[in-house]
């Protein structure tokens, strides 16, 4: 199965737009897996630079990770301060602490309004959002976490950097010889 939902304005993004490659991963803040995948990408989009659009979407699997949905919400609220990659950062690097002490110990490093970041939290204004992800992942066939598509298809392969680079150059390379050759000159508008 493809990617379901296509990238969007909804999604946390890093990278250009116009990269070549786009990596989803569907994660869980409380997989071990997906704590190792992390430290995995630091090194993969170092290493991709520009040619890399990566976006985060959460499955948090809720029945043998009781904690990965607050964090989820967690990682939301502070996105709705501007603070989503260095809270899903933060998450993964204290992952053996995890629960709402550590989350709101993290919300105050990173400065955010914690009135707000409560409120948000409490309220599970972002359960909707979380959901959607969840959803989008199941109706991609995503079967665990943490789990990749390039360019919209799943990725089987090994989540370490060096496997995950090679696909991402095979996509990139294969993405440019499919491209149009040349220049095209735009036709004249109407008027």
């Amino acid at each position: 199965m493809s990617l379901a939902k296509p990238v969007d304005q909804t999604d946390h993004v890093l990278g250009p737009e116009d990269a070549p490659v786009t990596l989803v991963e569907y994660g869980d803040f409380e997989c071990p897996h997906c704590r190792a995948a992390h430290f995995y990408l630091k090194n993969v989009l170092a290493t991709m630079g520009d040619d890399v659009r990566f976006a985060f979407r959460h499955m948090p699997l809720a029945q043998i990770h009781p904690l990965a949905q607050p964090a989820a919400e967690a990682a939301e609220a502070a996105g709705a301060q501007g603070q989503f990659w260095p809270m899903h950062d933060a998450i993964y690097e204290n992952q053996d602490r995890l629960g709402p002490a550590l989350l709101t110990r993290l919300g105050q490093r990173l400065g955010l309004d914690m009135q707000r970041f409560a409120d948000d939290v409490n309220s599970h204004r972002f359960l909707p959002k979380v959901k959607e992800d969840f959803m989008s992942a199941v109706r991609s066939g995503a079967a665990g976490t943490p789990s990749f598509f390039i360019n919209g298809e799943p990725y089987e392969g090994s989540y370490d950097d060096e496997a995950l680079i090679e696909a991402l150059r095979f996509a990139a390379q294969a993405r440019a010889a499919h491209a149009p050759k040349g220049h095209h000159a735009q036709r004249p508008r109407a008027h």
